[in-house]
């Protein structure tokens, strides 16, 4: 019998525990649960929550500073008081929306 804690194994159907990467009785890894924002990259970066970023923090360079462009973080913060930067991220915020998940995944994973 199951306990709340306890899921069955994608694989062989044992029970193990939520927790567990790796059944112990076949040796397969589990899926991780689904992420509610979508598919992030290799390295943990997801287009919607950069989307959201560039969205409502996006005249500060928060987008940027998340997907590692430093350098461009940087300058939308010493530029954040003209509003320039947040028109641009404005605009960068429709183009992640709009990007599919592979060419995000090639342009920022």
């Amino acid at each position: 019998m199951k306990n709340s804690d306890e899921v069955f194994c994608s694989e062989c159907g044992e029970i193990i525990k939520a927790k567990a990467e790796i059944c112990p009785k076949c040796g397969v890894r589990q899926s991780p649960p689904p992420n509610v924002f979508g598919p992030t990259t290799a390295s943990g970066k997801n287009r919607v929550a950069a989307a959201l970023f560039a969205f409502f923090l996006g005249g500060l360079g928060v987008h940027k500073f998340y997907l590692g462009r430093i350098g461009q973080g940087v300058l939308y913060l010493l530029f954040c008081w003209t509003f320039i930067p947040s028109i641009i991220a404005f605009i960068e915020f429709i183009i992640y929306l709009v990007m599919s998940d592979e060419e995000f995944n090639r342009k920022y994973g």
